[in-house]
């Protein structure tokens, strides 16, 4: 009997511990978006790292690294993330696919390598416009110019065409929990090479690369869930590049704002009370307002009409006016001097 209560609690336990397992690693902000699981400047960083695309895949997907983060299909697992490649000429579109099923891809990003005069190479990162809204590109600087170019203009270049699919993963590669935003966000900037800067634009510079993308695109997920792209997911933002710049701006109680507006920021006495009710009036104060007449004219004292009513002579000045001479009684007499 105590073999079996004793079994009942382990697998209760197991099962306890499965849950609050589920419960962390599903834990997203309200704000997150499935934009922000997957930094294309970190992208941008690693490609210039990588020797071949053989081995940018490999970084993509490194356990140790965790450069993405992203769970497309929602299994609790992040997606494998395969590189396929199409060519024509001097340009090279390097596109970044998620595995989300069995014959099932979800173009995530492309970058356009493109060969401009003998010795100049231009990169752009572009986001998929289902993923990261339109016109959002990250275009990478490198402080040195990185290893790959010599392998995408190499005499003996083969493009590259990821052999993995679902199911079929290379043997470094093991599956991970995705992060809250927060987390993942925190993690991978440290793999991200300060040394490189990294600018935002909406043009992309290669029509080669466009057209190239035309044929090779895949978007298995989007086309299921039309209501999921990044237009439906954040209306009022136009691309990824919008929606950082709204997160970033602080926040404002409406509910304080019109005060706030009206505020000059000094403390009011709670007891005040206006002159003409401290001295025992009626109050004129209404909804914490006084009213006051608008526009009228300052007070003068008023003046005495009876006197402002006599009129001075024609004849007198105006010494007289404002100062009159003393007169002597008639009948009072004069003094001798002698």
């Amino acid at each position: 009997m105590r073999t079996i209560l004793g079994s009942l609690l382990i697998v209760l336990i197991i099962a306890c511990g499965n849950l609050y397992a589920e419960d962390v690693t599903t834990v997203e902000a309200k704000d997150s978006d499935v934009s922000d699981n997957l930094d294309l400047e970190a992208v941008a960083s690693v490609f210039g790292e990588s020797k071949d695309l053989e081995d940018f895949e490999k970084r993509l997907n490194d356990p140790d690294t965790q450069i993405s983060n992203l769970d497309l299909n929602e299994d609790g697992e992040v997606d494998y993330l395969r590189v396929i490649e199409t060519t024509k000429g001097d340009t090279h579109l390097v596109s970044i696919q998620a595995v989300i099923g069995k014959d099932q891809y979800q173009d995530v990003a492309t970058i356009d390598v493109e060969k401009k005069g003998k010795d100049e190479t231009q990169v752009q990162v572009v986001g998929d416009v289902y993923m990261y809204g339109p016109g959002y590109i990250v275009e990478p600087v490198y402080v040195h110019p990185p290893v790959i170019f010599v392998f995408f203009w190499s005499p003996i270049y083969h493009p590259w065409h990821s052999p993995y699919y679902w199911g079929h993963h290379p043997p470094y590669f093991h599956p991970w929990h995705p992060y809250p935003r927060h987390r993942y966000q925190t993690n991978v900037k440290v793999n991200i090479n300060v040394n490189n800067s990294y600018r935002h634009t909406s043009v992309r510079k290669s029509k080669t690369s466009i057209d190239l993308q035309k044929k090779s695109r895949r978007n298995d997920f989007g086309s299921k869930n039309p209501d999921k792209s990044f237009s439906k997911r954040n209306d009022g933002a136009k691309n990824k590049q919008e929606l950082s710049k709204k997160k970033d701006q602080p926040k404002v109680d409406k509910s304080k704002a019109d005060k706030s507006e009206l505020s000059t920021n000094k403390k009011v006495q709670k007891d005040w009370k206006p002159a003409s009710e401290k001295a025992g009036g009626e109050s004129k104060v209404t909804n914490n307002r006084v009213s006051a007449p608008a526009n009228k004219a300052k007070s003068r004292p008023e003046v005495n009409k009876s006197k402002s009513n006599v009129k001075p002579s024609a004849g007198k000045t105006k010494q007289q006016i404002g100062r009159p001479s003393a007169k002597v009684p008639k009948n009072k007499p004069s003094r001798n001097l002698k």
